[in-house]
């Protein structure tokens, strides 16, 4: 059988792909003479066979995993199981792709009932032993056996307030003693009778694969569809001998990292706890000291660590992340990675690097995450409004922006209340997250969290998600049963208000005003480089002239997309519209519609005057028409009170235009085919607007005319003769002679695989994602995320095709149409106007097919040219 355990020396930086991006660094540490506790990975190769297997792990590999351990006992002279100086062992995860805190790990792995007795008399130290052997009891339960850990937290704390000790490093060796007994009767209860397994091998297997199923665990899957990273990787497990910072006041842990990740400032940055072990740190169960303090406590290990930082730093040329423990004194690195960053930060370390001359323009822009710039675009605090605000308490700035919502205590909850359910403002509000809070924290607008530091799950997992971020707030008194907390005097409860300042670490009562941020400085270089580097144009989806304004300050260089409908339905225009609808006679709904085109070509003329120079794609009417008929009766009776017709012959009406299937009803191109005068009207509305902004202001103006929902050629040129011969007439009028483009939006399959017909009469295609996915999959858009929950869980999807293109089979549509539309027409310009034109995976496709430009919402617009950037780096 193939190679599926290397030891660290066998293996290097560059086979992160089955050694994960743990394994590889580790190799790569171990190869660069750095002092890490050795070790061996089981590769990903491995995960992927145990899945394959039926979730088993093969005879051969399990060889392979005790020869790998055999060796390490002779690396530390120590024997696996031993009762007198057992070796024991850390068992963790490492994914190719940085997943911090989605997947699991068991410490102190070895200890037994007997070996904790060899173990304590060995490091004269009984306290220590003991404190080791009820974390492995505990972890092993939690991970490998999923009973769950506040079972165990229960007893700590009540043994603690037995005992009047505030800290579990309080606790006495017979205190610990007990704790050992209490938690393997919780486990034996848990586990029907079942004793906790004294055998150390039969402890190793059960945690490599309860780490191997920690890869599908339900946070895993969330965040890999959060990220892009695909299930078929699958997890490395690292075997590690263990090094202990729970050995007394010589001995401590911490993370640290090169620069901040919040600002991006160099320096050292990070946290650490004498006398404790490594989960303490990120689990935010002790708030830790700043690692400052660590020069003061132990100055020799402090040196030797900066020294070592800085290596690692300059040998990866990038932000380092590190884990290290110090045992009596004795300085081990436990792993590096690149640094999970702030955008700010992000874009400040990658400009720095260049400026060091540490690395190319091309690798900053590859450095930074395109999806991370909507961070950048985060909310503030109104200056004015927060003068006014209450400081009631101040923490650890974990994750910076500005946030005001509800309080809310549990992630159900916030999931429910927030982004995706009822789009309320959230603030989570916990004793300390957990990863199985993702849902709720991606809800929310904002976490405060009353244990833990900079480096906790909390401000990790903010940061990356742009969540502003509050953490070690001790003096919250918060009892999340009755979902309340006290700061300061203040009870908030469930649906009160609070305001978090995640750059000062300011906590304000209240619903304080928040103002959209504003980009300039490092964000600005950046974009220049990626502008510098990208092929793909990047348009905006906008429908009014302040969209546009936003949008071109964010860089689009036009409009992709201009949705006439949405000009309809404000109040003036509402009402004209349902003449129009209402109207029984060509006449009469060309009265009606004439009515319409001095708004039209107004809304027009101000997206023209934004754009200046730029090129704008108006979509003709594409709704079916009873979307733009009153439900209400009070609206339905002064409608018929306009018309002056009866209520009656209204919802007569209303009954007429309700359609079974909206979505492949009478709409789009459909509209135009049976009403031509409506097309008449978008026509002289664009034309008039576009030669009189190019009289007024002199811009250069050429208008694209888009019609929708072209499934044969035939309609596109029954729309487009009427469209020509209504833009001729007005050019006649204005004798003018300016250009125009009529051009379609492919976004049925039917349009797509006779793209070569079709571009016989279209000037451009315009691929309407949104519905090829509804269209191709069969999936309502409004209604699949009633399911599509259930194809995540079973693998059927992994991602929200509406989110993130479906290469395989949309991808496939848009591919083919593209060439067959060029073979056609070679002068063809192609261009994509879903919102997975500000999706980066998607823009990557949009760029290896040889698209013209995508566009996407104007907040999306940054993300889409770094996207375009990097894909046009990558793939040159």
């Amino acid at each position: 059988m193939a190679k599926r355990v290397y030891k660290f020396e066998e293996g290097n930086a560059n086979m992160r792909d089955i050694l994960g991006g743990k394994g590889a660094n580790l190799a790569e540490m171990t190869n660069l003479g750095m002092p890490i506790p050795q070790g061996f990975t089981i590769t990903s190769e491995a995960c992927t066979d145990y899945y394959e297997s039926g979730k088993q792990i093969s005879e051969e590999i399990q060889k392979q995993i005790f020869e790998a351990l055999n060796w390490l006992e002779g690396v530390n002279n120590k024997k696996f199981g031993d009762t007198q100086d057992p070796l024991l062992v850390s068992v963790r995860s490492g994914s190719r792709a940085s997943m911090p805190g989605m997947m699991d790990t068991i410490l102190n792995l070895g200890l037994n009932d007997i070996a904790v007795e060899g173990f304590a008399q060995k490091t004269g130290n009984p306290r220590f032993a003991y404190d080791s052997y009820r974390r492995f009891i505990q972890m092993f339960s939690d991970v490998v056996m999923e009973v769950p850990k506040s079972y165990f937290e229960k007893i700590i704390d009540e043994l603690k307030e037995e005992k009047g000790v505030q800290y579990d490093v309080d606790l006495t060796v017979d205190d610990l003693k007990l704790l050992v007994n209490k938690f393997k009767e919780i486990y034996k209860n848990a586990m029907n009778g079942q004793e906790f397994p004294q055998d150390p091998k039969v402890q190793l297997m059960e945690a490599v694969k309860a780490v191997f199923r920690s890869w599908d665990n339900p946070r895993a899957i969330v965040y890999r569809r959060m990220n892009d990273i695909p299930s078929d990787w699958g997890t490395a497990v690292n075997i590690q001998t263990m090094v202990f910072g729970n050995k007394g006041t010589t001995s401590g842990t911490g993370v640290a990292f090169t620069r901040n990740p919040s600002t991006g400032e160099k320096g050292i940055y990070g946290e650490y706890l004498i006398n404790a072990q490594g989960e303490d740190v990120v689990a935010g169960v002790r708030t830790p000291q700043p690692i400052s303090q660590l020069e003061k406590d132990l100055p020799e290990s402090y040196q030797q660590f900066l020294e070592i930082a800085m290596k690692l730093e300059n040998h990866y040329r990038d932000m380092q992340d590190m884990e290290f423990t110090i045992e009596e004194g004795k300085l081990y690195f436990l792993q590096t990675r690149n640094g999970k960053r702030t955008a700010p930060a992000a874009l400040q370390i990658a400009c720095d690097l260049v400026d060091e001359g540490k690395i190319t323009e091309e690798e900053a822009v590859l450095r930074i995450e395109a999806k991370s710039l909507d961070q950048l675009l985060h909310p503030t605090f109104d200056p004015d409004a927060l003068k006014e605000g209450e400081i009631i308490g101040e923490a650890l700035p974990a994750s910076p922006g500005a946030a005001a919502g509800k309080v809310y205590f549990t992630a159900d909850d916030a999931k429910a209340a927030g982004v995706g359910g009822k789009g309320e403002r959230v603030i989570l509000v916990r004793l300390e997250t957990s990863p199985e809070d993702i849902e709720g924290m991606h809800a929310s607008q904002g976490i405060l969290t009353v244990r833990g530091g900079m480096t906790s799950h909390a401000a990790v997992v903010a940061r990356g998600m742009g969540t502003c971020c509050i953490s070690g707030c001790g003096e919250i008194k918060i009892d999340e049963e009755a979902k309340v907390f006290e700061l300061s005097g203040h009870v908030f409860h469930e649906g009160d208000y609070v305001s978090l300042d995640g750059t000062t670490g300011k906590i304000y009562k209240g619903d304080i005003k928040t103002v959209k941020a504003s980009v300039s400085g490092n964000f600005e270089r950046i974009m220049e480089w990626a502008d510098k580097f990208r092929k793909l144009k990047v348009r905006t989806n906008a429908d009014t002239a302040v969209d546009t304004l936003n949008a071109v300050q964010l860089g689009a260089e036009g409009i992709g997309l201009c949705r006439t409908e949405h000009m309809f339905f404000e109040a003036d225009r509402i009402p004209k519209i349902r003449k129009m609808i209402l109207s029984n006679t060509v006449e009469q709904r060309e009265k009606a519609l004439n009515e319409l085109i001095p708004f039209q070509k107004a809304d027009f003329k101000a997206m023209y005057k934004a754009l200046q120079d730029r090129p704008m794609t108006v979509r003709y009417l594409d709704p079916p028409l009873h979307e733009f008929l009153p439900t209400d009766e009070e609206d339905i009776e002064q409608l018929a009170k306009d018309m002056g017709i009866t209520v009656e012959q209204v919802k007569a009406k209303c009954d007429e235009l309700h359609e079974f299937n909206p979505m492949m009803g009478h709409r789009g191109c459909r509209l135009a085919v049976t009403y031509p005068e409506i097309a008449r009207m978008q026509t002289r509305a664009v034309i008039e607007a576009a030669i009189e902004v190019k009289e007024e202001d002199g811009y250069d103006i050429v208008p694209e005319i888009m019609i929708p929902l072209v499934g044969e050629v035939k309609e596109l040129k029954f729309v487009k003769d009427i469209v020509i011969e209504t833009a001729e007439q007005v050019k006649q009028e204005k004798g003018s002679d300016i250009k125009y483009y009529v051009g379609t939006m492919i976004e049925i399959p039917r349009a797509a695989l006779t793209a070569d017909m079709v571009a016989q009469e279209a000037d451009f295609f315009s691929f309407g994602t949104n519905d090829l996915t509804q269209m191709t999959f069969g999936f309502s858009r409004d209604d699949a995320g009633k399911f599509l929950e259930s194809y995540y869980n079973t693998k059927i999807l992994e991602s929200d095709p509406f989110a993130k293109l479906d290469q395989t089979g949309v991808g496939q549509l848009v591919e083919m149409a593209a060439k067959k539309g060029r073979e056609t027409n070679a002068e063809i310009k192609l261009g994509v106007c879903g919102e997975h034109g500000g999706d980066p995976a998607s823009v990557e496709f949009f760029h290896k097919i040889g698209l013209n430009y995508v566009s996407c919402s104007p907040f999306r617009v940054p993300i889409a040219r770094l996207a375009a950037a990097q894909a046009a780096i990558v793939h040159k």
